[in-house]
């Protein structure tokens, strides 16, 4: 089952091709590298003479920004009544990874939907925290979010001040994902619900090693301990090359639907081409819920 997330009015793919992407953030065009684009660019496509900014990569690693029209420093974009800050940075990123409003879109109708007295959301590899404004904003009780950079943390404050979400309750923490699952394991703290987006490869606050594929079952594992006997749904997100939506269902059955029954869905994450109407593929998903 694959997902597309076409709700977007602030955000648009405008083409792919020599393995990058041309997109719209508002109004401003931005043209970056994508390795999954390995066919052509179309030449008689004029939107790629329009690109505001150009991320070019070095060879020594990392890459820069030429800007080829004035752009600001950050501005914003809206989805559903969320507001999130775009800035381009110096690892091409932008903040935001737009296809994961598909994503969103479940979190927020699984949340408005539940009859629970409570509903407790755990985000981790939280990033600037898309997954949680949105749920923060469909009602969930309490989000805890964790992530290993304080700089995203930050973001992620402002992206809550953005949305006007200062009234709910987001709780923000720096700290290794590993180390927090297991002392809210200690505490005897449960969730509704548990978002995971984890890189392939990171460190946390105090240089602790991630790398995906020695540790995601493990972690799985650990979460499961923490799902509410009224658990919803447990999603994670997966962009590491050669990992597969088969291998994904395999780890979730063996942790998650082995101790709490339930459902598993996996599929690729896509984003709309507006030229041509073709797909992005961008990365895999997993999702276990409890019914």
């Amino acid at each position: 089952m694959n997902q597309c997330a076409n709700n977007w009015k602030d955000y648009e793919v405008l083409d792919t091709g020599n393995k990058e992407k041309l997109e719209r953030w508002n109004s401003i065009i931005l043209r970056r590298p994508d390795p999954v684009c390995v066919w052509p660019i179309d030449q008689s496509n004029p939107d790629w003479k329009k690109a505001d900014a150009i991320y070019h990569r070095s060879k020594s690693g990392g890459g820069h920004w030429q800007t080829v029209k004035p752009i600001k420093e950050f501005w914003t974009i809206g989805y559903k009544g969320l507001r999130f800050k775009i800035s381009p940075t110096g690892f091409k990123h932008t903040g935001l990874f737009p296809e994961q409003a598909a994503n969103w879109d479940f979190m927020m109708d699984n949340i408005q939907k539940n009859t629970l007295p409570e509903f407790r959301v755990l985000n981790l590899f939280a990033y600037t925290g898309g997954a949680t404004m949105a749920c923060a904003k469909a009602g969930a009780t309490e989000v805890v979010h964790v992530d290993a950079s304080k700089g995203m943390v930050q973001w992620a404050k402002e992206n809550m001040q953005l949305s006007h979400l200062e009234n709910h309750k987001i709780r923000f923490i720096v700290d290794d994902v590993v180390k927090f699952v297991k002392r809210e394991q200690r505490r005897g703290r449960t969730y509704h619900a548990i978002i995971l987006d984890p890189p392939s490869y990171g460190r946390g606050p105090k240089q602790e090693l991630w790398k995906l594929e020695d540790q995601i079952y493990e972690l799985l594992l650990e979460c499961q301990k923490l799902l509410d006997k009224d658990a919803q749904f447990l999603i994670i997100n997966c962009y590491t090359t050669g990992f597969t939506i088969s291998a994904l269902h395999e780890i979730l059955k063996r942790t998650i639907q082995n101790k709490n029954g339930g459902q598993i869905e996996c599929g690729e994450n896509l984003l709309p081409v507006s030229h041509n109407q073709g797909v992005l593929p961008c990365g895999i998903f997993g999702r276990w819920t409890s019914d």
